[in-house]
């Protein structure tokens, strides 16, 4: 990489202050007595993390267990599931859509300059899964490939910086649209969601594909393999509005269950 200058991948890679801090302070307010829905969005689609059952029409999983425990502490007397997309999460966090996000949301510099974000209640590295009819062993075959991410996650731009710092592909970015960035010495392709990910991994549409180890352990299989090769730590934390009431005290609660173990056993129930 050429030192005194940002490659481009790294470049690729108060109008609402006062109306997301009213969000903040009405639900606050609500849970203050023991009343009030707490609304979490949360993703419908990710197996013992946050998942629907489409059948009973209920959600399951660590993120799950610890919303409602979260809420419990608050003081809500109940809570409301929003389903959200790495696409989406964003800006329905920022329009008040819900009052929280507990949905492997990564806490990164980015995502600190719009949000708030408890200490992190789960910690993982992102890896690359491929099948073992690719023949692919090592990260340098991934030259000329294509690897599939999850579109409007954060591993697209932190994998093309890891993949540019080893040598794999150069600085340059020669094109890049909502289907994918083609960079010189691979393509990073954008997928609707990881079902989709895992089955065009499957088809060989895509050579590889990259996310959170936690995630892609729920689609391995014995035709499948995880290189040698860490893209990226993840930390996973609850977002709020920035600046808002709430804020503060989920980042309490999150850490009292950090500290008396709750976390600690919630991981273990779902690993």
């Amino acid at each position: 990489m050429r030192k005194g200058s940002k490659p481009a991948i790294v470049v690729v890679a108060l109008a609402l202050a006062m109306l997301l801090c009213l969000a903040g302070c009405g639900a606050s307010q609500q849970s203050s007595s023991g009343q009030g829905t707490l609304r979490v969005g949360v993703r419908d689609d990710i197996m013992n993390f946050s998942y629907l059952n489409e059948q009973t029409g209920k959600y399951y999983g660590l993120e799950i267990d610890i919303a409602e425990e979260m809420a419990k502490r608050l003081g809500y007397a109940d809570v409301e599931y929003v389903a959200v997309t790495p696409d989406d999460r964003k800006e329905r966090l920022l329009n008040g859509e819900m009052d929280c996000l507990i949905a492997c949301y990564s806490i990164s510099d980015t995502r600190l300059e719009n949000f708030d974000f408890s200490p992190a209640y789960y910690h993982d590295v992102a890896r690359i899964m491929v099948e073992n009819s690719s023949l692919i062993t090592d990260p340098w075959q991934l030259q000329g490939k294509t690897i599939g991410i999850m579109s409007g996650s954060n591993t697209g731009p932190v994998l093309a910086i890891k993949l540019n710092e080893v040598g794999i592909i150069g600085d340059d970015v020669v094109s890049n649209d909502d289907a994918g960035t083609q960079y010189q010495g691979a393509y990073i392709k954008k997928v609707a969601s990881y079902a989709e990910l895992s089955q065009e991994l499957e088809e060989g549409a895509v050579d590889a594909a990259a996310m959170d180890g936690a995630i892609a352990q729920g689609y391995m299989n014995d035709e499948r393999s995880i290189l040698d090769f860490d893209i990226s730590e993840q930390e996973y934390g609850v977002a709020t509005q920035k600046g808002s009431e709430l804020s503060g005290r989920v980042a309490e609660a999150i850490q009292g269950m950090i500290d008396d173990g709750t976390i600690a056993a919630l991981t273990d129930k779902w690993d």
